[in-house]
């Protein structure tokens, strides 16, 4: 029987070759995202290419009550989910102040509640039947404070947190709980996020969704609690726990400025 996986922000990006490695390994998809037209076409597409069915529910998750209605409603057409990849996120650059509050309000909501609901749900089920696997996306930049990007380094560094505070707690009921960080990637992030004005993103190696979504899912196949995409990112993200953490913000604040 096949397995089914729930993904979220799979319209483009990691989560579109996250939806397809799941597909070609004869997955069942669930696919949630805003954009209808992008999920009808890759609805079609998998389904023509590959022996699996796909379902799609086009919902915004930044919105109260998201998570819960796709969970109610995955539910309502009787399909079981085995594997839950919360992929769905967006960031802003900019000082703190001169953001909108409902930017930041959205923000939280998808990257912090949304993904936080489905994993409560979720786990929930999964622990009767001592079975599933999730993978959070998170990112580099959840092993330090980002000036001019701060709210949204904060929810990173809650997604890595959580992840592996209750993957711990359900590591002995067959249950695995994965997070995948990987640095500057090649997504439409960065322009939705504005983040090409910092450094950060500058004269740097610049990862393939592709291969970020590669290494999420054998992570995650392979219970791997955390995966940090690429060898210079592992040795940053490793180094700043030995540094004090005034000078690791400033450092994160140089990074991120604006050229």
């Amino acid at each position: 029987m096949k397995k089914t996986a729930l993904i979220t922000g799979a319209s483009k990006g990691i989560g579109v070759e996250l939806a397809g490695i799941f597909a070609k390994n004869g997955n069942n998809l669930v696919l949630v995202a805003r954009s209808g037209r992008d999920l009808e076409i890759i609805k079609k597409v998998f389904e023509e290419k590959q022996d699996v069915s796909v379902e799609i529910i086009v919902k915004d998750l930044s919105q109260p009550n998201a998570a819960k209605e796709v969970y109610d409603e995955v539910k309502n057409k009787g399909i079981e989910i085995d594997y839950l990849v919360n992929n769905a996120g967006f960031g802003d650059y900019g000082e703190f102040t001169v953001t909108n509050w409902e930017r930041y309000r959205r923000m939280i909501e998808l990257n912090v509640t949304a993904l936080t609901e489905f994993c409560h749900l979720y786990l929930k089920d999964w622990s009767a039947r001592g079975s599933g696997k999730i993978l959070n996306v998170s990112s580099t930049s959840a092993f330090q404070p980002g000036p001019m990007m701060a709210v949204y380094f904060a929810t990173k560094a809650y997604v890595l947190h959580l992840s592996e505070a209750i993957g711990y707690e359900v590591k002995d009921k067959g249950i695995t709980v994965t997070t995948l960080c990987p640095g500057p990637t090649d997504t439409n992030f960065g322009n939705e996020s504005n983040m090409h004005a910092s450094d950060l993103v500058k004269n740097v190696r610049i990862a393939s969704a592709k291969h970020v979504a590669e290494l999420g899912y054998k992570a995650m196949m392979n219970g791997k609690p955390v995966v940090i995409e690429g060898a210079a990112n592992k040795v940053i993200a490793n180094s700043v726990r030995f540094a004090p953490r005034s000078l690791v913000t400033k450092l994160s604040g140089m990074i991120m400025r604006r050229s």
